[in-house]
């Protein structure tokens, strides 16, 4: 028996027969599913899918960031991770919503761009991740 053959024909009658939501939904039981069928709620999903999910969703942090700052690749490793992380948190609609921060880093005026994260709602509201977030854009 290959187990590679019977793993495809299953893939191939499970996709068939789930179809691919590749949204939160609902399904016949009631139960939260994604994908092809998986029950959030019950199964939910493994630390290695957590962790690809949040690689692919960090490149498309980057992607925002690389259009928002012709610099980008300037920056300092601390300051990239800083604002992929602000802009994981926030999506990069909200993050497009920190103006007067986005205006300082493009003059790199860091110093004014980590004043303006602390004076903002979302750093009331996240805390001592601002801090830590706006000290490493200050600090580089």
């Amino acid at each position: 028996m290959d187990n590679g053959q019977t793993m495809d024909k299953a893939l191939e009658l499970i996709k068939k027969h789930e179809g691919l939501k590749l949204k939160p939904y609902i399904c016949l039981a009631g139960k939260l599913t994604i994908g092809y069928g998986r029950n959030l709620e019950d199964k939910g999903i493994s630390g290695k899918e957590a962790h690809y999910m949040a690689l692919n969703d960090i490149m498309e942090c980057i992607g925002d960031l690389i259009r928002i700052f012709p610099e980008w690749g300037n920056f300092s490793v601390n300051r990239q991770a800083a604002l992929i992380d602000m802009v994981y948190n926030l999506g990069a609609a909200g993050f497009a919503r920190f103006r007067n921060t986005i205006a300082f880093i493009l003059e790199r005026d860091w110093d004014q761009a980590a004043g303006e994260m602390l004076r903002s709602q979302w750093a009331k509201q996240v805390g001592n991740r601002a801090i830590e977030l706006s000290k490493m854009v200050r600090e580089g």
